[in-house]
């Protein structure tokens, strides 16, 4: 008995919370300007992260595909 006491405890509280996971109708029709701005932000950041990442690429691809040079020695 004592093994479902936690179950039944853990049931009884996911069946009565189910009502708060339900949408109550009273949302905006549109996001605010901080969400857009908030986006904005991201969207900047991505982008920034690009150039870094298309250097890192294109510097890979040149050292695959680009013939080594010798190493020549000065004596």
């Amino acid at each position: 008995m004592k093994a479902r006491a936690p179950i039944t405890t853990i049931i009884a509280t996911a069946a009565s919370a189910t009502s708060a996971f339900a949408a109550n109708g009273a949302q905006a029709n549109e996001p605010g300007i901080l969400v857009w701005a908030f986006m904005g932000f991201a969207a900047v950041i991505v982008a920034g992260q690009m150039v870094p990442a298309a250097m890192l690429v294109f510097g890979a691809l040149k050292a695959l595909f680009v013939k080594p040079e010798v190493a020549k020695l000065k004596a």
